[in-house]
């Protein structure tokens, strides 16, 4: 069977939801300025969309798939092209995620991603990764935001997080991100299904210095582990190394606070941030 040339390119989520987008439009009979007056958005945004130069955002998405009564079609490609912008390495731990019956991590030194705010993570991606372009960034952080909708499923996991306190006492972003970071973790905790742990500074030396550790414990009792460095990460599934590394995470949860003394300690810092005033 012969193909025709639109075809013959290489398939991609981003460009088949660019096609879906123009086949759509082309089937109610709208140039790009009338859908884009019908949405609300820039006709050459939605001219990149459709050529594959740029992903639409999800709020785009969801006006297109009321608009066109295609039934959450184009949010579901726009999570798959999001899905495949994830380096390979991470791609383990976000289908775990979504499986997972508890998840336990460890951050060295940054708010544990499902604990993130969105600004929050658009400072971090933007200072930790300054090479990348704006639309690349805005992609990793909807994806990270998509991950916590974990919380929102009938059958949530149950969901530890142990942080370092550079990760309350170094700021990402301005002050005033902060203060929305911490307020939010705080009202996280308040789910009976979320527990924070902070590990302080006067516990010194301990064994997740300089990384950060995900555990996945699935419904039919395995687990995965994830280890995570700079730039790079690794998914682990050998019994012997997912045990020494729970073995690492359990060390560090008996050195840090409990729970009622690390909400006090992130109160104390968010005070902090409150009377620093970056405005």
């Amino acid at each position: 069977m012969e193909l025709n040339n639109e075809d013959d390119d290489r398939a991609t989520p981003r460009s088949v939801l660019g096609r879906r987008l123009r086949r759509l439009r082309e089937a109610a009979d709208l140039s790009q300025r009338a859908l884009a007056d019908k949405v609300g958005y820039p006709h050459t945004y939605l001219s990149r969309v459709e050529r594959g130069e740029q992903l639409p955002s999800e709020a785009l998405a969801e006006h297109l798939d009321t608009h066109f009564a295609t039934d959450g079609l184009l949010v579901e490609l726009l999570a798959m092209a999001q899905d495949a912008s994830i380096p390979d390495y991470g791609r383990a731990v976000v289908d775990s995620e979504r499986k997972a019956a508890r998840i336990q991590v460890f951050g060295s030194s940054l708010i544990p991603g499902l604990l993130q705010t969105e600004d929050y993570a658009h400072a971090l991606f933007r200072e930790s990764l300054p090479g990348e372009s704006e639309e690349r960034r805005i992609g990793r952080v909807a994806t990270r935001m998509r991950r916590k909708r974990v919380f929102e499923k009938e059958q949530a996991p149950y969901y530890w997080a142990i942080m370092d306190e550079a990760a309350l006492k170094r700021p990402i972003g301005p002050i005033s991100t902060m203060r929305t970071q911490l307020r939010y973790v705080l009202k996280a905790v308040e789910s009976p299904r979320v527990s924070v742990q902070v590990l302080p500074f006067a516990q010194g030396a301990h064994p997740m210095l300089g990384g950060s550790l995900s555990l996945h414990t699935l419904r039919n009792g395995s687990t995965l582990a994830y280890v995570e460095s700079f730039a790079s990460g690794l998914p682990v599934e050998s019994p012997e190394r997912i045990l020494e590394l729970t073995q690492r995470f359990d060390v560090a949860r008996s050195k840090a606070l409990p729970e009622r003394e690390t909400l006090d300690l992130i109160r104390g810092y968010l005070r902090e941030y409150e009377d620093d005033d970056d405005s």
